[in-house]
């Protein structure tokens, strides 16, 4: 019995996603699209700059006042708005809450590392980037960008594999700074690394055991990257052999580590701190 069981569950969960498919088909929703559902989600992430591949709507959904505010920025931004069902809506979204209302974002468009240094050429300062190694939750890349935003990076430098990307999830937590602060992938994060160092870079690591602080970070002033790893395993062991420096940021005994999203806004600052007194 338990194994009939076993089976018949392996089949309707393959129907489930033969439908979906099939829906997806039918809408032209390709498997690297995104969706989000949801009144408030789809405010927030259209609010935020999120581009915008379509808008799905069940009948009467414009008389909404959140929704209203969408249909009016897809308009203005020539954005396709197509009227469906909410049966379509709910196999679209696999029984999602999605309150008659769904966008679909494109891939996004990554760039490439020197693109980063060229963009701070034209700015006319020493170039400020922030590399990511091993960050995998697409909320501390959105919130890096944030910061990277606020406190005058250029960019943003992800590794292609077991890293975080710019999703639905990043665009919504950067409030709007995915919009502004350009994003590299790199295939090879170390390469890549090497390559901004022939390049006139300096690479700064973060980490906990780190020789000086980011307060006495003298390079500070400097072209620089600052390299960020994941909360549990910290900086590679590649990763941390390319860097010039590694610096550390001083925290309470009692408490282990810093987010990998909050000590890349608090070495930014430092480093901004240091750029503004130079």
């Amino acid at each position: 019995v338990a194994g009939r069981r076993g089976s018949d569950g392996a089949r309707e969960a393959a129907r489930g996603e033969a439908t979906v498919a099939k829906v997806r088909a039918a809408l032209g929703v390709g498997p690297d699209r995104e969706l989000i559902a949801g009144r408030n989600p789809v405010t927030e992430a259209v609010r935020s700059g999120i581009p915008l591949a379509r808008v799905f709507l069940a009948g009467g959904m414009a008389t909404d006042e959140r929704v209203a505010e969408v249909v009016r920025t897809a308009t203005a931004l020539g954005t396709p708005l197509l009227e469906v069902s909410r049966g379509d809506l709910d196999r679209l979204t696999e029984d999602a809450v999605h309150q008659g209302v769904v966008i679909e974002v494109p891939p996004y468009a990554y760039h490439d590392a020197r693109d980063l240094l060229d963009r701070a050429e034209r700015a006319q300062h020493p170039a400020l980037i922030v590399a990511l190694d091993g960050v995998t939750d697409p909320h501390n890349l959105g919130a890096v960008l944030r910061s990277a935003g606020a406190f005058g990076a250029d960019g943003v430098l992800v590794p292609e594999r077991r890293s975080a990307g710019v999703n639905a999830t990043a665009w919504k937590v950067s409030a709007g700074a995915a919009a502004r602060v350009p994003v590299a992938r790199a295939t090879n994060l170390v390469r890549t690394l090497n390559e901004l160092k022939e390049a006139g870079c300096f690479v700064v690591g973060l980490d906990g055991g780190g020789a000086t602080t980011v307060g006495e970070l003298e390079l500070a002033t400097e072209p620089i990257v600052l390299v960020t790893g994941s909360e549990g395993k910290g900086l590679s062991r590649l990763v941390r052999e390319t860097c010039d420096v590694v610096a550390s940021i001083p925290i309470a005994a009692q408490v282990e580590s810093l987010n990998a999203a909050v000590a890349t806004g608090i070495a930014l600052y430092e480093v901004a701190r240091h750029r503004i007194t130079a």
